[in-house]
């Protein structure tokens, strides 16, 4: 696809749904390297490349941010767990 007044190709929906599978549990470091080397020479606008390599540090930063929730919800089940568990009575011994 390319753009009426620069000439130049913006990265289609295919495209991104092809890179995004392929950076989909990168870093984002690795995958802008690996963005940067598909559009590489291929005359791609750069503003199109920003808008997908800022799509791309969105998800990670989702998935990261869900990965840190996650901990710490389990540290939390793991607290009121314990607690729970303290303050059950103690069960009385009638020999």
């Amino acid at each position: 696809m390319e753009q009426q007044a620069s000439g130049q190709r913006i990265l289609d929906p295919i495209e991104r749904a092809k890179l995004g599978v392929k950076v989909f549990n990168l870093p984002y470091s690795q995958a802008e390297a690996l963005i940067d080397d598909y559009v590489s020479g291929k005359n791609y606008d750069q503003a199109s490349v920003d808008y997908f390599k800022d799509q791309v540090a969105t998800q990670i930063h989702i998935r990261e941010k869900g990965a840190e929730l996650l901990v710490t919800g389990g540290e939390i089940i793991k607290l009121i767990t314990r607690s729970f568990m303290q303050n059950l009575p103690k069960s009385i011994d009638r020999g």
